[in-house]
């Protein structure tokens, strides 16, 4: 087992195939991964959890990515934790909206394995 073991991720992407394919690349280098089909749904386990990085879809039901970054910015146990807006927007409006929200990274979909790893 190697350090990287007891990192926990949530993923948050309301496709199934896209979130499937996250969550098998990321449990194969032996992070913990907690998976979630919805803005809300993420929330609540975000909570639950106290994930070390959370990955999310621009785009979800109920709550999108920019949505539940502004929540967990704001409370204090939270604001620390970095989260990666997972989105096939990558013109420099949805970028700027992403940070000004309080985004720490973007990965492009489609992406490869090696930068969801990096």
């Amino acid at each position: 087992m190697n350090s990287l073991s007891k990192i926990k991720i949530l993923i948050a992407d309301d496709e199934p195939n896209q979130l499937e394919l996250i969550r098998f690349n990321l449990t194969k280098e032996n992070f913990e991964v907690i998976s979630a089909s919805d803005g809300e749904e993420a929330l609540c386990l975000s909570e639950e959890i106290f994930p070390d990085l959370i990955i999310l879809d621009w785009m979800m039901p109920k709550m999108s990515g920019p949505e539940m970054i502004k929540q967990l910015k704001n409370e204090p146990n939270f604001a620390s934790i970095p989260i990666i807006l997972l989105t096939a927007k990558s013109d420099e409006d949805s970028k700027m909206m992403g940070i000004e929200v309080g985004a720490d990274g973007f990965l492009g979909k489609p992406f490869n394995d090696q930068e969801l790893l990096s």
